[in-house]
C-alpha cells in the first residue's frame, strides 16, 4: 500500500532524524568542551551524563520510537516484530533515563546539594516515573499474548495519548534543565552576557524543540499511519468484533457475480436468436 504524501514523509523524517542526531553532538560538545568532560566519581563529571543520557536517551530515542509505526518500508513486517522494535527502543531510552537520574543525584549527595527542589527535578521525575509505567503496561498488555482483546482496545487510546503527553513533557523538561544548568554555572562571564557557551547551548535547546515538534508532526498524521492487516478485526471495549461487510465476503465472490451476469446474458442473446430464426423459417415455407 503506497503512502500518501510519501515524499513530504521522508523530508520530514530526514529532517528529525538530522535534527535528532544534532541534538546529541551538541550536547556532547557541551559537556566535552565546555564542562570538562565525563566521569564517575561524584564530582561535576559525573553531572555531565545527566544532559547526555537525557538528550540521547529520553529525547532523541524516544521520539524514533513513536515513530517506529509510520515507517512505510516496515508496513510489510509483522505487527509483533514491529511492537518489539517500539519496547526495545523505549526500554533503551527508559534505561538510559535511570541512569542519568542516578548520576544527578549522586553528584548531589557526594557534594551536599539539596535535591528535588526545582520545577525542573519535579516534572523531570515525574515523567521517567511515567514512562516507566508507560513501558511496562505496554509490554505487559500490548506485547505479550495473555492480554484480552477488550483490555487492549480500551487501553490503546491512553496508551498512545499517555505516550505523546510524556514525549512533550520530557522535551519541556530538557528546555528547562538546560537553562537552569547555565543560570547556576555561568558566573563570569554571566549568562546574561551572551556568552560563546549560553549561545551554543540555547542553541540545543532550539534543536530539541524543533525534534520534538517534528516527531509531534509526525505522529499526528492519519494518511502516515500504518494501515490496518487485511484480515484484521475491529476491537471494540465491550469485547466483541466486528468485521466489515466487505471483508466478510470471499474475495472471488465479485467474480462470480460477473460471471453469472455474463452466463445470463448469453443465454438471453441465444434465445432471441433462435427465435428470429424460427420466425424466418416460418415465413420461408408460407
Amino acid at each position: 500500500m503506497a503512502m500518501e504524501g510519501y515524499w513530504r514523509f521522508l523530508a520530514l523524517l530526514g529532517s528529525a532524524l538530522l535534527v535528532g542526531f544534532l541534538s546529541v553532538i551538541f550536547t556532547l560538545v557541551w559537556v566535552l568542551h565546555y564542562r570538562e568532560g565525563l566521569g564517575w566519581d561524584g564530582s561535576a563529571l559525573e553531572f555531565n551524563w545527566h544532559p547526555v543520557l537525557m538528550v540521547t536517551g529520553f529525547v532523541f530515542i524516544q521520539g524514533i520510537a513513536i515513530i517506529v509505526y509510520r515507517l512505510p518500508w516496515t508496513w510489510k513486517c509483522s505487527k509483533l516484530l514491529m511492537k518489539s522494535i517500539h519496547a526495545g527502543l523505549n526500554a533503551v531510552a527508559a534505561i538510559l533515563a535511570v541512569i542519568s537520574v542516578v548520576a544527578v543525584f549522586e553528584n548531589h549527595n557526594v557534594n551536599n546539594i539539596a535535591n528535588m527542589y526545582s520545577l525542573h527535578s519535579w516534572v523531570g521525575l515525574i515523567a521517567v516515573i511515567c514512562y516507566l509505567l508507560q513501558l511496562l503496561a505496554g509490554f505487559s498488555v500490548f506485547l505479550l499474548p495473555w492480554a484480552p482483546l477488550s483490555l487492549r482496545a480500551f487501553l490503546m487510546p491512553i496508551h498512545v495519548y499517555s505516550g505523546i503527553v510524556i514525549f512533550g513533557t520530557v522535551i519541556a523538561t530538557a528546555l528547562m534543565g538546560v537553562t537552569e544548568k547555565l543560570i547556576f554555572s555561568l558566573r563570569d562571564p554571566a549568562y546574561s552576557t551572551f556568552p560563546p557557551e549560553g549561545v551554543f547551548v540555547n542553541t540545543l535547546g532550539l534543536l530539541i524543540l524543533v525534534f520534538g515538534a517534528l516527531i509531534f508532526w509526525i505522529v499526528t498524521r492519519p494518511q502516515w499511519k500504518r494501515p490496518k492487516e487485511p484480515d484484521s478485526t475491529i476491537l471494540h471495549p465491550s469485547g466483541g468484533t466486528e468485521q466489515g461487510a466487505r471483508g466478510s465476503m470471499p474475495a472471488y465472490s465479485g467474480n462470480n457475480m460477473d460471471k453469472s451476469d455474463s452466463e445470463l446474458n448469453n443465454e438471453v442473446a441465444a434465445r432471441k436468436r433462435n427465435l428470429a430464426l424460427d420466425e424466418a423459417g416460418q415465413r420461408s415455407t408460407m
